[in-house]
C-alpha cells in the first residue's frame, strides 16, 4: 500500500498530529476524575469541583472534535487511495494477455474489482485508523496506570497474554474461512454472470430448473462458508470479553482492599478503574480489528494476485518518419502451439483473404497484428519496422478490426458507431453509417447485446465503427459467418467499398466471401501459393 499512500503523506501526518491531541485529551479526563473525587467532592471543596468539572467538559468536547476531524481526513485520504488502486486494477485488466481472461471466470475479475476493493477499503477507513487511535491510547492508559499503582497494573494485565494467545489462534481459522468466503462470492457472480448470458439458451432448452438448482447449490456453498466465519469470528470476539470482565473484578477487588487499607485513595482506585476499563478497551478492539485486518490482508492479497498477472504486450517508442502505409509482414512467425513458422506479406492498399480450417490460426494472426498479444518467435514488421517497437495506441488508431460477433452497447446506433471516436460529430457518424450501407435510425437503441437489432445490422454497425476511424488496415475476421446468403452478400458489397485504399485482410471460410489474394494457412503455416481473386 505504501506507493499509494505516498503522495498522502502530508495530510496523513495532520491525521497523526490530530489522533495525537484526540488521545491525549482522551487521556486526560481520568485524572480529572480522580481529582474531582479527592480534590474536590472528599475535601469539599467547591471551586476544586467547579474547576475540574469545567475542565473535563472543555476536554471531552475538544476530543470529541478532534475525533471527527482526524476520522473525516481519513476517510477522504483512504477513499482516495483507494480510488487509485481500483482505477490502476481496472487499467491493468485492460493490458494483461486475453489468454488470462479466457482461463480466469468473470464473475472472479468482477469480485475483486467489486468486492475485494471495498474491503480493503472499509479496513483503511475503519480499522487503521482505529489501530493508530487504540495504540497510543494504551501506551499513554499504561503510563498513567503504573503511576498510579504499578501493582494493579500487574494485576490487571496478567491475563492479557493467554487472551492474545488465544485470539491469534481463532483469527488464523477465520483467515482461512474468510478466503473460502471470497471464493464463493466470486463463483456466485460467475454463475450468475454466464447464466444470465446464457438466459435465452437456459429457456429454450428447457433447463429452468437444472439452472435453479446449479445457483440453489453455489449459494448454499455461500453460506455454509459465512456461517462458518461468523461462528469463528463470534468465538474470536468472546474471549475478550471474558478477558475484560474477569480483570475488571480482579481489580476491583484488590484496589478496593487497598483503600480500606488507606494504601490508595478513592480517587486513585476510581482514575485506575477508569483507565482500565479504557486500557483493556483498547486491547479488545485491537483484538477484535486483528480480525479486520485479517480480511482485510485476504482481500488485498486477492487483489495484488491481479497485478501480479504480467503485462506481455508493452508500449514501444518508434516515431514514424512518414505517414503510416499499412505494409505488413511476418517473417518465420511462431506463437505456441498455434502458428509454426507462418510467412506472408500484405502490401498497403491491397486486399487479402485468409483462408484454412477452424483452429488453424486464422484469427491468432489477426490478433498478432493488432498486437493483443506478441509473436513467440520470428517477427512482425509494420512498413518494415518490428511491431514491438510501435507504440501500441499508434497501432491500433490505425488499424481496425470487425469481429465476428460484434460487441454492442445497450445505447443508441449513433453511440454504438461512435465508440471507435467518442469525439466524431453526428455528420461523420451518419457518413460511416451510410458507407456501411446501415439504413436504420441512428437514434435506434441497439438493445442489450445488440439484440434489438438484426445480425446483418449489428455488422454493418461494426464496419460503421471501424470506418469511422478511417484506418489504413482494416481486418474482417469472418464477417458473414453467422449471415443467411442474400444479408451476406449485402455485407459483403459493403466490405468491397470499405477496402478500397486500404490494407484489407479478410479471414474467413466461406467461398463467397473471398476478395483479392489468397492467403491458406494449414497447420500454423502458409501452404499455398497466392490464389487468384473471386
Amino acid at each position: 500500500m505504501l506507493p499509494y499512500l505516498a503522495p498522502h503523506r502530508g495530510a496523513l501526518a495532520f491525521i497523526i498530529l490530530l489522533s495525537l491531541f484526540s488521545t491525549g485529551a482522551s487521556l486526560a479526563v481520568p485524572l480529572l476524575n480522580q481529582r474531582l473525587i479527592d480534590k474536590g467532592l472528599l475535601a469539599q471543596d467547591m471551586r476544586a469541583l467547579l474547576e475540574t468539572a469545567a475542565w473535563m467538559a472543555g476536554m471531552t468536547v475538544v476530543g470529541f472534535v478532534l475525533n471527527i476531524a482526524s476520522s473525516y481526513a481519513y476517510v477522504r485520504v483512504s477513499a482516495a487511495v483507494l480510488f487509485a488502486m481500483r482505477l490502476d486494477m481496472y487499467q491493468h485488466l485492460q493490458q494483461i494477455s486475453p489468454r488470462h481472461h479466457a482461463k480466469t471466470r468473470l464473475g472472479d475479475f468482477v469480485s475483486r474489482l467489486t468486492n475485494d476493493i471495498a474491503e480493503v477499503q472499509r479496513v483503511t477507513a475503519d480499522t487503521l485508523l482505529a489501530l493508530l487511535a487504540n495504540v497510543l491510547f494504551l501506551v499513554g492508559a499504561a503510563v498513567l496506570m503504573i503511576r498510579i499503582s504499578g501493582w494493579l497494573f500487574v494485576v490487571g494485565v496478567a491475563i492479557l497474554p493467554l487472551t492474545l494467545w488465544l485470539v491469534r489462534k481463532m483469527q488464523n481459522r477465520l483467515a482461512a474461512h474468510v478466503r473460502v468466503l471470497r471464493e464463493r462470492s466470486a463463483a456466485i457472480g460467475s454463475f450468475l454472470i454466464e447464466s444470465l448470458t446464457a438466459l435465452r439458451l437456459t429457456v429454450l432448452t428447457n433447463a429452468q430448473a437444472r439452472e435453479s438448482k446449479r445457483f440453489g447449490a453455489e449459494n448454499q456453498s455461500f453460506v455454509d462458508a459465512l456461517l462458518r466465519m461468523q461462528r469463528t469470528n463470534f468465538l474470536a470476539g468472546a474471549i475478550p470479553a471474558t478477558a475484560v470482565t474477569l480483570s475488571t473484578t480482579a481489580v476491583f477487588l484488590i484496589g478496593g482492599r487497598q483503600v480500606l487499607d488507606g494504601t490508595l485513595t478513592l480517587g486513585a482506585l476510581i482514575a485506575f478503574l477508569a483507565y482500565h476499563g479504557r486500557l483493556l478497551g483498547p486491547v479488545q478492539s485491537l483484538m477484535s480489528l486483528y480480525g479486520g485486518l485479517v480480511t482485510g490482508a485476504v482481500s488485498l492479497r486477492r487483489v495484488h494476485e491481479i497485478f501480479e498477472i504480467p503485462i506481455e504486450v508493452r508500449d514501444g517508442s518508434h516515431v514514424p518518419q512518414e505517414p503510416f502505409r499499412g505494409e505488413i509482414e511476418f517473417r518465420d512467425v511462431r506463437f505456441e502451439h498455434v502458428l509454426q513458422g507462418t510467412s506472408f506479406r500484405l502490401l498497403p492498399g491491397q486486399t487479402y483473404t485468409l483462408i484454412g480450417p477452424s483452429g488453424a490460426g486464422k484469427s491468432t494472426i489477426a490478433d498478432l497484428i493488432v498486437r493483443l498479444f506478441d509473436a513467440t518467435s520470428g517477427e512482425v514488421l509494420i512498413d518494415g519496422q518490428e511491431i514491438r517497437q510501435w507504440p501500441v495506441a499508434t497501432l491500433r488508431e490505425q488499424i481496425a478490426v470487425v469481429e465476428q460477433t460484434p460487441i454492442l452497447f445497450n445505447a443508441t446506433v449513433a453511440e454504438n458507431i461512435a465508440y471507435s471516436r467518442p469525439t466524431a460529430t453526428r455528420a461523420e457518424i451518419a457518413a460511416a453509417a451510410s458507407a456501411a450501407a446501415l439504413t436504420i435510425s441512428l437514434d435506434q437503441m441497439a438493445g442489450e447485446r445488440g439484440t434489438g437489432l438484426s445480425a446483418g445490422e449489428r455488422q454493418r454497425i461494426a464496419v460503421a465503427r471501424a470506418l469511422l476511424r478511417d484506418p489504413r488496415v482494416l481486418i474482417l475476421d469472418e464477417p458473414t459467418a453467422a449471415l443467411d446468403e442474400a444479408t451476406a452478400d449485402g455485407v459483403m458489397a459493403t466490405i468491397r467499398e470499405a477496402l478500397k485504399g486500404r490494407t484489407g485482410l479478410l479471414i474467413t471460410h466461406q467461398p463467397r466471401a473471398i476478395l483479392g489474394e489468397v492467403l491458406e494457412l494449414q497447420q500454423g503455416r502458409i501452404v499455398a501459393p497466392p490464389g487468384a481473386a473471386a
